[in-house]
């Protein structure tokens, strides 16, 4: 009988993990494309775009050093708040984030850079505040963007394998995520089992990229 508890802690683990990834990286963009500074503006899109071209693996072994036992914040939280963060379900959600977050930030750059310019110094002509210009004017305009990104985020987080493997490990029921489920099944020579959770995440890869295309056509033919 499968075991269901992989695409439940999928599911868990990506529906938080793109809460997060979703505005930090929303407010990162927008901090890179206000910021006058190119040599500055290489340099973080550089290290906010690393996880994205590093092997999974080597993320993982920095996340590991940094949220293990002996790193600096998963010391800090174990001495202050007797909280281990790795091996527990609070690391799959941490590697779902980080992996994630190139998707989401890109985008939403892109989408950004995007927008008339012009329609934001109208903003400010009317003495509309930055706030208000990038609810109103930039995130309204940028949205169908926006939403690409969230929708490829929440994908790759849910997808996501190497990083998880190295800082959360394959603890069933904990931190066993649907590609780690996949991995064990086959591992363990239970191609039938395996088979399933291969087709829960096909169908939910084709939902998202499905989502992600009805979008762009509607755009599109409300462009012309």
């Amino acid at each position: 009988m499968t075991d269901w508890s992989p695409v439940f802690i999928s599911m868990k683990t990506a529906s938080l993990s793109i809460f997060i990834t979703f505005f930090v990286g929303l407010f990162v963009a927008w901090g890179l494309v206000k910021l006058k500074n190119d040599s500055i503006k290489i340099v973080l899109d550089g290290i906010f775009t690393l996880p994205l071209v590093l092997p999974p693996t080597v993320v993982g072994f920095f996340l590991l050093w940094t949220f293990g036992v002996r790193g600096p914040i998963g010391k800090f939280f174990i001495d202050f708040f007797t909280v281990k963060i790795a091996f527990s379900w609070s690391a799959t959600v941490i590697a779902a984030v980080v992996m994630s977050f190139p998707l989401m930030y890109r985008s939403a750059r892109a989408a950004f850079e995007q927008v008339d310019s012009n329609l934001l110094d109208a903003g400010r002509t009317l003495g509309m505040s930055e706030w208000k210009i990038f609810w109103k004017v930039l995130f309204a305009n940028a949205l169908p963007g926006i939403i690409s990104g969230g929708i490829l985020a929440y994908a790759r987080g849910l997808g996501e394998f190497g990083a998880t493997a190295m800082l959360a490990g394959n603890i069933a029921g904990q931190t066993r995520t649907l590609p780690m489920a996949v991995y064990s099944e086959v591992a363990a020579g239970n191609m039938g089992e395996a088979f399933n959770y291969v087709i829960v995440i096909i169908i939910i890869a084709f939902v998202a990229i499905f989502i992600m295309d009805y979008i762009s056509i509607r755009k599109e033919k409300q462009w012309k």
